[in-house]
């Protein structure tokens, strides 16, 4: 397991109460859109996001899914490419 780096992020105190939320589910969403964000931007794997987000990868499959997001970044042009060096 990795070592841990703890970054702090301040937050008016009235969003928890806004949010009507508790800081662990905030942490957690947090986390979670974080790591649905970077992956979208394809600054983290699909495997890291997941690890980020503190899910499975088929957990975290099923949020891009949830979200909206696509799982696969290949184009048609580079699925037909891989077809044309496998033959």
């Amino acid at each position: 397991m990795s070592a841990l780096r703890i970054i702090q992020v301040e937050l008016p105190s009235d969003i928890l109460l806004a949010l009507n939320e508790d800081e662990s589910g905030l942490q957690k969403d947090i986390k979670l859109s974080y790591a649905l964000r970077l992956y979208q931007l394809q600054k983290l794997t699909i495997g890291k996001a997941a690890q980020l987000a503190g899910l499975s990868r088929f957990e975290f499959e099923n949020k891009l899914a949830d979200n909206q997001i696509q799982i696969s970044n290949l184009t048609y042009e580079d699925v037909l490419a891989d077809i044309e060096k496998l033959r």
